[in-house]
């Protein structure tokens, strides 16, 4: 158990409730993911300067938006946009807000990953994206994180379309591909300036994104956002069990919600795939353990 989550320190009289969130087991979410999520909400930076920093960045969006109402195609400054990512990455978030970033990635491959190995026969061509560092993200990542989403889903059912089927129950899935141990990433700088939280950074970095790309790079990129519950009943399919749909909070995309809102659903989109990830992580070790998947039928009796 993390230091700053001591249960010996426990006071009924007092619970801590960022201890009863450490300690809960609703959603299956690693713990190193958890441990980094919960010191971020519990800093000062997520309680205080979030909320003193984001009426600005509001108005900043608002501003961002009617430029790009009037201008939606420039300037296009993608190679700038990831250039400032990396340096306000490396300048000013704490090691658990680059750890939560830094593992989306990884977690996103997978899912599409498993998706596909457990598919049948389908023609689809994706990015495997894995950046272990920060200067990673330079290399268009976060850009080619939402080509590699909207990509996967066009042709993975123009495939299945052209088969005149749709995805199945799979009696033995395969898990292959989803990491049991946590993702190796470098050392995270931990200089005395890091302490912007992963929450703040996004509310900080969502309008900059609108800001440096084309009109329609930024809607993809919301539009993304929103994708967790789609790519969530892909999974339902294969693995016959809704179970986990549960998990999936951000909103089916077919009621698209407005990108003023971008900030909070990214967070969202975040814990989603964190959970769908630990989901599938938990399956697999079950699945090692020769028991049935469905947690909920633990004996595999009828």
């Amino acid at each position: 158990m993390s230091a700053a989550f001591d249960l010996s320190r426990y006071d009924p009289k007092d619970p801590d409730p960022w201890l009863a969130l450490y300690l809960d087991q609703s959603l299956p979410i690693a713990p190193e993911a958890k441990t980094a999520l919960l010191m971020g909400n519990r800093s000062w930076s997520r309680r205080w300067m979030f909320n003193i920093i984001r009426p600005a960045v509001f108005a900043f969006f608002l501003l961002v938006k009617i430029v790009r109402g009037i201008s939606p195609h420039h300037p296009n400054l993608n190679g700038f946009l990831h250039r400032l990512i990396h340096w306000g990455l490396r300048t000013f978030c704490t090691p658990e807000a680059n750890t939560l970033i830094l593992r989306h990635f990884h977690i996103g491959t997978e899912l599409l990953g498993f998706i596909k190995a457990n598919a049948g026969p389908v023609e689809v061509e994706t990015v495997p994206l894995r950046p272990r560092t920060l200067k990673d993200l330079e290399d268009n990542v976060f850009l080619q994180h939402d080509l590699n989403v909207f990509n996967f889903i066009i042709q993975l059912n123009a495939s299945l379309r052209a088969q005149g089927r749709d995805l199945e129950p799979v009696e033995t899935p395969d898990f292959s591909m989803i990491s049991d141990a946590p993702f190796e990433l470098a050392p995270l700088p931990k200089g005395p300036l890091n302490f912007v939280d992963v929450q703040t950074a996004i509310e900080v970095y969502t309008p900059l994104y609108a800001l440096c790309l084309p009109r329609s790079d930024f809607v993809r990129a919301a539009g993304s956002l929103q994708l967790d519950e789609t790519v969530a009943i892909y999974i339902a399919k294969i693995l016959g069990s809704d179970y986990h749909l549960a998990f999936m909070k951000n909103g089916h995309p077919l009621v698209p919600l407005s990108s003023l809102q971008a900030g909070y659903r990214l967070m969202m989109h975040g814990l989603d795939c964190e959970g769908l990830h630990g989901w599938l992580r938990l399956l697999k070790a079950r699945q090692a353990q020769g028991l049935p998947l469905d947690p909920r039928n633990p004996t595999g009796a009828a």
